[in-house]
């Protein structure tokens, strides 16, 4: 079973994590000065992993374009970033939080579209390039059927790493609810894995 299933992480991946947490938010905080070498080291050192979260909250046909979003809004923040929590759980509130003004907007919006058109736009907004394409089952196209809470606390806590307390903090929910959101997702995606088993 694939490792994203698994609730438990090894102590050694723990370990390892924690450090990489560490050495993030000493890059943030050197960052916070402004000096051109140290805002890019930060900025190279986190980017893959805030485009990967954002692509699995919002699709990756607008991850790049949320993903800069977030930059810009990080840079603006940083140099009131005191590393009260790590930069990595301090990354993703912002990231997270544009995805959902993203979705705010979009909602508030009237729909207004050129039907003539409309293949060419449904198949321009189709993923590229995602992981399993050539086995029929990529992780982002499971996920992206699984309800938008529970995807969110399941990318926090399995594929970013968060331990569940800093993912409560981070949706504003009990650790309780992030663990039951998680465990649905799990059980949402074997079926999805099973129910592609079978029809392969």
């Amino acid at each position: 079973m694939s490792s994203v299933m698994r609730d438990h992480r090894a102590p050694h991946h723990d370990a390892t994590a924690a450090r990489s947490d560490d050495h993030l938010t000493v890059l943030a905080l050197a960052a916070r000065g402004g000096a051109p070498a140290d805002v890019e080291a930060f900025t190279r050192a986190v980017y893959a992993d805030v485009r990967r979260f954002i692509a699995y909250l919002a699709g990756s046909h607008s991850a790049e374009d949320l993903t800069q979003e977030t930059f810009l809004r990080v840079l603006g923040s940083l140099p009131r970033f005191a590393g009260r929590s790590s930069a990595r759980t301090w990354l993703l509130s912002i990231a997270r939080r544009v995805v959902v003004d993203r979705f705010r907007s979009a909602a508030a919006r009237p729909v207004v579209a050129d039907l003539s058109d409309w293949q060419a736009a449904a198949e321009r907004c189709q993923p590229r390039g995602l992981p399993g394409r050539e086995d029929g089952v990529a992780l982002a196209d499971l996920l992206a059927k699984v309800p938008r809470e529970r995807r969110e606390a399941f990318v926090l806590t399995q594929l970013v790493g968060l331990p569940y307390a800093e993912a409560a903090a981070m949706i504003g929910c009990p650790i309780g609810t992030v663990r039951s959101r998680v465990a649905r997702a799990r059980s949402q995606l074997i079926e999805s894995l099973e129910a592609a088993d079978r029809a392969a």
